[in-house]
């Protein structure tokens, strides 16, 4: 069954220079942009990172600084990025965790707010373990019917968002209402119903340092001693975690958010 789109969606991966979203830095992006009208806009960029790629990078993605030192930097390509992507939904594979808070991460590195109001996120590794508790290439198998090392190379970011392409398209299908019995098995095709159902909780930052719980109206905190407080009250009664989360490791849209947050309390 074919994905209701009143916009283009753009499905896409990036692979990059590490794990941690606040230090990392992409060294390729891929996408499909793929229209309402069916039509799908494949495109895949290497990118100078600015710093030298760790070897076990190198090694997993077969992307080497040699290949990537004449390529464009981020911020060459940003205003190019920000336009394509105005005005488009996303789509990718564990992109609400981690493709994401890092696209935007890199965006405001360069100065580049992007507003990210009303766009719906549609993470097909969420919908997969929620059905399904595996990984991508498991994912192709079970819904593509083949291994996905027969038909792709792993980690890179055009063949990996290829596959997510097919596997999103092939849980859609199989969870449609056509093939199943059971109505909490039948995945929505409308993108604001699959957005809410990658999305349980809504996150304040990209990280998900800070989220508002599924049913809840104030952000609370997801991690260390201050686990499942409020952020108003840890700010009120713990003055200097403000200044801890700004000095930190923290990526600069969780501090651009906690900012927000303590202005709008006034404390």
């Amino acid at each position: 069954m074919a994905l209701k789109l009143d916009r283009p969606l753009i499905v896409f991966d990036l692979e990059t220079t590490g794990l941690d979203i606040a230090t990392a830095h992409i060294i390729q992006i891929a996408y499909i942009k793929v229209m309402p009208s069916g039509e799908e806009i494949s495109v895949s960029q290497l990118i100078n990172p600015g710093k030298p790629i760790p070897p076990e990078v190198q090694e997993l993605t077969h992307i080497t600084d040699d290949m990537v030192k004449d390529k464009p930097t981020f911020k060459e390509m940003a205003s190019k990025l920000e336009a394509e992507f105005k005005g488009c939904d996303f789509a990718g594979f564990n992109s609400n965790n981690y493709d994401i808070p890092l696209l935007m991460e890199e965006f405001a590195r360069v100065g580049i707010t992007i507003d990210m109001t009303g766009v719906r996120m549609i993470d097909a590794f969420t919908i997969f373990t929620k059905m399904e508790p595996r990984n991508l290439a498991a994912a192709y198998k079970f819904y593509c019917g083949r291994k996905m090392e027969d038909d792709f190379q792993a980690h890179l970011a055009d063949q990996d968002t290829a596959a997510t392409w097919a596997v999103l398209k092939g849980e859609l299908e199989m969870y449609s209402a056509e093939h199943q019995d059971e109505e909490s098995r039948v995945l929505p095709h409308d993108l604001n119903d699959i957005h809410q159902f990658c999305n349980p909780c809504k996150k304040v930052d990209f990280a998900g340092k800070f989220i508002i719980p599924d049913g809840g109206t104030e952000p609370i905190i997801t991690f260390g001693k201050h686990k499942n407080k409020t952020v108003r009250e840890v700010l009120m009664y713990d003055p200097g975690y403000y200044s801890w989360i700004m000095q930190g490791d923290f990526t600069l849209n969780t501090k651009q958010m906690l900012t927000a947050l303590k202005l709008k309390y006034r404390l």
